[in-house]
């Protein structure tokens, strides 16, 4: 029995898709620990793992709901949203990874006391910043990506953050340009600590490096870029990962109409004029019933009587009975989309989701609209071509059909039994 490590961000996105692959780890007989930020206490314990708590930055004066410290970080940056991608990454994107790297950086000392405690075989991490303390440790680590693969960057790929079409290059060398402005100074400073730490040093404009182990990353192929070079290292394409649902769920009673699942994440969600605007859009579609993830405000919503929804509700239990789903765009809910066949509505609000809201839409798998300034008649416009559009609907049939038989969260934990029994080294070829 081996000891494997999750150290997911403290984010459901990341935190769903590491469970789902302990999940399979835990059955196979491993001890399978969660390193989760105190906000998630009890969370992944509720499913049956071990906790060990840590934090990235200093204690709150009272409680902290799951992901707190993001939840506030989005509200307080959230106008950044509505400007352009271009604009977003200094007014967003390079706030947010240098509160990651300062994360990084504040929570080293505690990380290295937990690993010295569990001594694990293998380390998962699901971040957008390296942490020193796993790098330098000399132990296993394994690095999962679980945003949009634009975020491993080739010339052939449009630049990561941007949602800017792949066959239309216009705009991609201002961007670049923007990019190292914003980016580069994070990136020295985390560079820099890293070094301090005892952890190599980081690639160019990279907050994170390559696991000389095993690197895992989630997208399904049939929506994956097309790129000039593999990316350097071992690499594993997941393609889907989705989680066994966390209980039952059914619809309210059948009546022929198509069911629409309304998501903008729990982050997203927390947009309380957004979210009422699509509610009562979709309120006003007669063809179709509505289930509706409210989110962390949820008290501050109206929900009509004909629509279905709460707090909190199991995706991966939805997902099976809906006919299309609205969504800000979030990697793991656009692979478990694709997972299940649902066509898609994607409404970016910001970090990778706008290059998932553009791959979608590119390629056929949904309709990408501007979630700030759509009119209400471009969603209802939206909706009925991915309800009607037979093309889409059996391109995602022959997709789910595909991922379904391979499950990545098998894939997965099947790798990392290798690295952590040590069968997969860093001196062996790649098993990608």
């Amino acid at each position: 029995m081996a000891t494997i490590a999750f150290f997911p961000e403290g984010a459901y996105g990341p935190t769903n898709n590491c469970a789902g692959i302990g999940a399979v780890l835990a059955q196979r007989g491993h001890r399978v620990v969660f390193i989760v930020e105190e906000s998630f206490a009890g969370t992944l314990e509720a499913r049956g793992f071990e906790e060990r708590l840590v934090r990235l930055g200093p204690a709150p004066d009272g409680p902290e709901e799951p992901g707190q410290f993001w939840k506030d970080f989005i509200r307080d940056t959230a106008p950044a949203f509505r400007r352009p991608t271009i604009e977003q990454l200094d007014a967003f994107i390079a706030p947010t990874f240098r509160a990651l790297a300062d994360g990084a950086g504040y929570v080293d000392e505690r990380l290295r006391e937990i690993l010295d405690e569990l001594q694990p075989d293998v380390v998962v991490e699901d971040n957008v910043v390296g942490f020193p303390a796993l790098s330098a440790s000399g132990r296993p680590w394994v690095r999962i990506v679980s945003c949009n693969p634009a975020e491993l960057k080739d010339e052939l790929v449009p630049p990561a953050f941007s949602g800017y079409a792949t066959a239309d290059r216009t705009g991609w060398r201002e961007y670049w340009e923007e990019y190292r402005r914003a980016i580069g100074p994070v990136h020295s400073e985390h560079d820099e600590r890293h070094r301090e730490l005892g952890a190599p040093a980081l690639p160019d404009l990279e907050l994170i490096g390559t696991s000389p182990w095993l690197n895992l990353y989630l997208y399904p192929r049939e929506l994956d870029y097309l790129r000039a070079e593999p990316p350097a290292g071992r690499w594993l394409a997941l393609e889907s990962c989705v989680r066994e649902p966390e209980g039952p769920w059914s619809p309210s009673a059948e009546d022929g109409r198509p069911l629409v699942y309304l998501s903008l994440g729990s982050l997203g969600s927390a947009d309380v004029e957004l979210m009422q605007r699509l509610i009562d859009t979709l309120a006003g579609c007669d063809g179709v019933r509505v289930v509706v993830s409210l989110g962390p405000q949820h008290e501050l919503l109206r929900l009509p009587g004909h629509m279905q929804g709460a707090e909190y509700l199991p995706q991966t239990a939805i997902l099976p009975h809906v006919a299309a789903v609205v969504t800000h765009g979030g990697n793991n809910t656009v692979t478990e989309c694709v997972h299940f066949g649902c066509p898609m509505i994607v409404l970016p609000l910001f970090w990778d989701q706008y290059d998932n809201a553009q791959r979608v839409h590119e390629l056929g798998y949904g309709v990408r609209l501007d979630a700030y300034r759509h009119e209400p008649a471009e969603l209802r416009a939206a909706l009925d071509t991915v309800l009607t559009d037979s093309r889409l609907r059996e391109r995602l049939r022959t997709t789910s059909a595909r991922l379904r038989r391979a499950p990545g969260s098998v894939r997965a934990a099947d790798a990392l039994e290798l690295v952590a029994t040590g069968a997969l080294s860093p001196a062996q070829l790649d098993v990608a």
